[in-house]
């Protein structure tokens, strides 16, 4: 990891501060609409469930306009949540909003949170919590639910286990989530929850990591946290949360960006780490934390049409490339479902009135998937494409950033699949289909394996 870059004003808000024994770190931008209910939720959380201890809240804020840092400092304080909970905590409770540093000349999520865990180490906390500044459905309960594990049962890293609508968590659901579990053997089911426990000691660990990148600064921060844990031998748990309400995203039209910070530093990762997850078969479950809550999470509308089309534009350009990353017995087969993809999409814009306007929100999920529902992307055949993409960026030619890039297109027909195969069922349903395609990855890992071997030879 980069050498701090903490600026000096940082350094003495720490000094004054002394010594902490649990911290929530919130990272945060432009989210002064929404941070206020998560600091009061944080606040109450440690004066409920940890009043004896000494408490800190911290935001790592990226110079939001909207004075998000304001709104952080003129919260409600303590002695109003020590009114409605009725409970006097032995410390009194801290807060701090600070402008994080950039590192190396970028910023974003990542550097937020590398901030926080230098100032967690700094403060010696026994305990970190962080969540994301968007949420909706965090309650002072979450506090406990992703501490309590580290202070009472001794785990290094808790992962958040939520109720998640079957559309939403799509990067989760492809790629981090069956990957993760596949090559680790460890199945937390939220790898880039954007919610966490984090030990001292594992803060510790990761201050020491030499393996920091532009997009470990950005969103591929939470899949570092995770791997990182897991490749280090840290004892990891998960703690459910119930259902989690924030800012929802298309994933044809919001995540593209995110998803090639995600997947880049996922197979990094697992290049980097490749001694350790050669040898492991299988997957075993992590022990689970909190009660289990009957929850319906708020529903998600998705252009399934923007999806296949998405699909089948990028296999025009990107039909070379998709050749070199793949496999042979890969690429022509998905060559041939993006040609369908696109055959489809056309046929179902005439047939739903919607022209050629790929963006178009005239239609609703439901008659968007029923109109392409002959389309469909198999378990087997994407588990393919991400293992040869593992394998591709052992040496990736042309760079992994490149091939992550022209990744996306293949990403979009894969979930648009899954839309349209679960478009008439439950939630709960679908999540037996995450379940069927992660077992495929656990299957297949064989062909992984047997094809690292013979690189490596």
């Amino acid at each position: 990891m980069p050498q701090t870059v903490l600026t000096p004003a940082i350094r003495e808000q720490i000094a004054r501060l002394g010594k902490a024994d649990i911290m929530v770190g919130i990272p945060s931008f432009k989210n002064a609409a929404t941070i206020g209910y998560v600091v009061r939720a944080a606040q109450a959380g440690l004066v409920q469930y940890f009043p004896d201890l000494h408490p800190v809240v911290v935001n790592s804020d990226a110079a939001s306009p909207d004075g998000t840092g304001r709104v952080v400092v003129e919260t409600e304080p303590p002695g109003y949540i020590e009114q409605i909970l009725l409970v006097r905590p032995t410390n009194k409770l801290e807060r701090v909003s600070l402008t994080y540093p950039e590192i190396d000349g970028v910023g974003g999520k990542g550097a937020a949170l590398r901030t926080i865990f230098e100032i967690a180490a700094a403060l010696e906390v026994e305990a970190l919590v962080v969540v994301d500044s968007d949420l909706r459905s965090i309650v002072p309960e979450w506090i406990e639910l992703l501490a309590g594990p580290i202070l009472k049962g001794g785990y290094d890293f808790v992962a958040p286990l939520y109720a998640r609508y079957k559309y939403d968590g799509t990067i989760t659901n492809t790629v981090t989530y069956p990957l993760t579990r596949a090559l680790y053997g460890h199945r937390i089911r939220q790898p880039i929850g954007g919610d966490f426990g984090v030990s001292g000691d594992l803060v510790k660990h990761y201050l020491t990591l030499d393996d920091w990148t532009d997009d470990v600064s950005k969103f591929g921060i939470d899949i570092w946290m995770t791997t990182s844990a897991l490749a280090g031998g840290f004892a990891v748990c998960q703690t459910r949360l119930g259902a989690k309400v924030h800012d929802p995203k298309d994933p044809g039209s919001d995540l593209g960006p995110m998803f090639r910070q995600v997947v880049g530093t996922i197979l990094r990762l697992a290049v980097l780490h490749s001694k350790q997850w050669l040898p492991i078969r299988g997957s075993h479950d992590v022990p689970a934390y909190g009660f289990e809550r009957i929850i319906d999470p708020p529903p998600l509308e998705v252009n399934t049409l923007r999806l296949l089309s998405e699909f089948h534009a990028g296999s025009l350009t990107l039909a070379d490339t998709w050749r070199r990353m793949l496999a042979p017995a890969t690429a022509e087969p998905v060559l041939e479902l993006a040609a369908e993809a696109g055959h489809l999409a056309d046929v179902a814009r005439t047939r739903l009135g919607l022209g050629g306007d790929v963006a178009s929100n005239a239609a609703t999920t439901l008659e968007m998937a029923d109109a392409v529902a002959a389309f469909n992307f198999s378990d087997d055949l994407w588990a393919r494409v991400v293992y040869d993409l593992v394998l591709a960026a052992r040496d990736p030619q042309p760079s992994l950033e490149t091939l992550v890039a022209a990744l996306v297109p293949i990403y979009f027909g894969r979930v648009g699949s899954f839309i349209i195969e679960n478009r008439h069922v439950t939630t709960d349903q679908a999540e037996d289909r995450v379940e069927r395609q992660a077992r495929e990855f656990e299957l297949l890992k064989p062909y992984l394996v047997q094809r690292w071997n013979e690189a490596e030879a």
